[in-house]
């Protein structure tokens, strides 16, 4: 129990870090003018438009950092400041958004594989919220052999860390489109180039850190289920 209190404290306080250092980055960027004088929105409708892509629609939505595609519905929700936006950390943050529009457009693999695990990782976590809460009254309340609860929480962890892993792919692939276009439609400069590149690698860092923590956190029950096997 020491060793993930202690993997739980180690990377809270790394995801606060970066958590912080994307909030800084994108703060200060936010105050610099795009030369292009062009909105999020803007660059987001501009982006869809120059990928063929015209069922998607671009969306304002309430709160900080909370842009997303959501592929249900296509559309690129963007965040008030990134929406009205007219500064390099808005240009990064739409073009990421309409990236990942890109790849649902494109049946890009890393997208497909995340999405079918969707389901499944949310099956995989109530499971393991029923099993661990179970165990922290009178041992193991479901009467089930400790080997057995062994192999439902390690196969459910298993399932989570893996989305973590599979998400690692999409979100730098969604950059990578992002930073590639905006740079041969002239949308940015070097310095804004420069700008969007580094508020997008501290978004990438916040995915990173996840799935180092799930990972962390799996070895954590894989030793303590089936580490003292002969």
């Amino acid at each position: 129990m020491i060793i993930l209190i202690v993997i739980v404290v180690v990377f809270a306080g790394l995801g606060f870090f970066v958590s912080s250092k994307l909030k800084s980055k994108f703060k200060k960027y936010s105050q610099t003018p795009l030369q292009a004088n062009l909105s999020g929105a803007e660059i987001a409708k501009l982006m869809l438009a120059d990928s063929n892509i015209h069922d998607v629609q671009v969306v304002c939505v309430e709160g900080q950092l909370t842009d997303h595609y959501n592929p249900m519905n296509k559309t690129v929700n963007l965040s008030p400041d990134v929406f009205y936006g007219r500064n390099a950390a808005a240009t990064a943050v739409s073009a990421h958004e309409c990236g990942h529009a890109v790849q649902h457009a494109t049946s890009y693999a890393w997208l497909k594989m995340r999405s079918a695990l969707v389901p499944i990782q949310n099956i995989s976590g109530k499971l393991l919220n029923i099993v661990l809460i179970a165990s922290l009254f009178g041992g193991f309340a479901l009467g089930l052999p400790y080997e057995f609860v062994g192999y439902i929480v390690v196969g459910a962890y298993s399932i989570m860390t893996m989305f973590t892993l599979v998400t690692l792919p999409v979100e730098f692939d969604a950059s990578n489109r992002a930073l590639a276009w905006v740079q041969t439609r002239n949308i940015v400069n070097k310095s804004e180039y420069a700008m969007s590149k580094d508020a997008l690698h501290w978004a990438a860092m916040t995915y990173v850190v996840a799935a180092l923590a799930s990972l962390a956190t799996l070895a954590y029950y894989i030793f303590v289920f089936f580490g003292n096997r002969d």
